[in-house]
């Protein structure tokens, strides 16, 4: 897979082509360095209600049914989405309404009006996206692991913010931030699919002529500190118990991250994991167990992530631990690693067949400021990686000081979990 270009313009805008001829479709996805990292404690999902906010009218469409009506009349698939560390907007259509859909996306972006109207109509819907989440206890454990690890700082805080601060939001909140931070120099627009090498960049570059040149604002740098095992037990009647259990890691930009992506899937990457095995197969105990990495600009962790039978929760929340500090002692074996390797790479590839997806894999690149790197190139570091480096990263995380558990379930309070949530060497 060949990346094409990447065109950095004089105002700082960055542009990157991918195409890919035998595609019928093409996606145009803008991101912006904006997300819940780059916010203050009074306007908390500010990034979130502002990408909302994109799609309830501009200069050239005041009203929402026009930005989505004329999107849904050529077919088009659209949405955004808000991190903590950027915000994006795409659309994805048939390659024939490639300018179309160029000319509808830089107009929300680049134009909205915040209509203080619709701001007060859409802080509902938000509201109710909060609530949503609040029935969705798999999810809602995700974000108090964040709470736990980061506490009280933009890493730690909710991306859809809270339902006080939302109620509070006025227009004038919108037009600073976004005069903060969704400038030229902290955009990049990606093309990937079907499309004329030759003529979209002048098109892009037209279409996108108007964006503001401001400085962009930076944002806080994450702090971490923890000597003991830290827990947070929220009480929720429920008929499972959701855990999510985290280990401090390191930033995105560090090389050790090939290594953590191979533990990760050796752990609970798929069917054949060790936690997969060990918790669902042989206790019976779970119907989702899995691991994953999460890395970003400045901090990044682990986490292994379960529904659990009330009743099993304990010898779970064991036989987790176990498997962690499995990895600190013991080498993974020669076909155990391979088979991680080959799983991840496979599912790279599969994952990168359609082109909204090739977008977000070069966009999120370019929004941390990396070194743009091909499926391939990625590829062969999986590879390249051996048992002993993974042994290394999992006796650097898989420590007392570094582990966090987030729980959902039926419990008045911690006191249950104390004894058992730590390592035994």
């Amino acid at each position: 897979m060949k990346l094409l270009e990447r065109k950095v313009l004089p105002n700082g805008m960055r542009m990157i082509f991918v195409p890919q001829p035998e595609n019928v479709a093409t996606t145009i996805l803008v991101l912006v360095e904006a997300g819940s990292k780059y916010e203050t404690k009074n306007v908390n999902g500010l990034s979130h209600f502002l990408e909302h906010m994109c799609f309830k009218g501009t200069t050239k469409r005041p009203k929402a049914i026009n930005i989505a009506g004329e999107l849904d009349g050529i077919g088009a698939e659209y949405n955004a989405f808000t991190s903590q560390e950027w915000t994006g907007y795409f659309v994805k259509v048939q390659a024939y309404q490639t300018e179309k859909a160029l000319e509808v996306i830089s107009d929300l972006y680049l134009n909205p009006v915040f209509d203080v109207a619709e701001i007060e109509k859409e802080k509902g819907v938000v509201i109710e996206e909060l609530n949503m989440y609040e029935d969705l206890p798999s999810r809602r454990v995700q974000e108090f692991l964040m709470t736990l690890l980061y506490g009280d700082q933009p890493a730690g805080w909710d991306i859809g913010g809270n339902k006080e601060v939302i109620r509070k939001i006025t227009q004038n909140d919108f037009l600073n931030y976004r005069k903060a931070h969704y400038v030229a120099p902290a955009t990049t627009i990606v093309v990937t699919g079907a499309f004329d090498p030759k003529k979209i960049a002048p098109l892009v570059e037209k279409a996108f002529a108007s964006i503001s040149t401001g400085k962009k604002s930076s944002k806080l740098k994450t702090k971490e500190s923890q000597a003991s095992p830290a827990l947070m037990v929220r009480h929720k009647k429920s008929d499972q118990t959701h855990i999510a259990i985290g280990c401090r890691a390191f930033d995105a930009y560090d090389k050790r991250r090939y290594a953590l992506e191979v533990l990760s899937d050796i752990l609970g990457g798929g069917m054949s994991s060790r936690l997969f095995q060990r918790v669902r197969e042989e206790l019976g105990a779970a119907y989702y167990v899995r691991a994953g990495a999460d890395l970003y600009s400045d901090h990044g962790f682990l986490a292994v992530s379960a529904g659990v039978d009330h009743q099993k929760l304990n010898i779970v929340i064991e036989a987790i631990l176990e498997e962690l500090l499995r990895l600190t002692k013991e080498n993974v074996s020669p076909n155990e690693l391979k088979r991680a390797k080959d799983h991840l790479t496979g599912k790279l590839l599969l994952g990168l067949e359609t082109s909204d997806a090739l977008a977000t894999y070069y966009g999120a690149q370019e929004i941390l400021h990396e070194k743009l790197q091909t499926p391939e190139e990625l590829m062969k570091k999986i590879q390249a990686v051996t048992g002993e480096e993974i042994k290394e990263v999992a006796q650097f995380m898989f420590q007392n000081k570094k582990l966090n558990m987030a729980l959902i379930g039926p419990y008045e309070n911690d006191e249950p979990f104390k004894k058992i949530f730590k390592f035994n060497d």
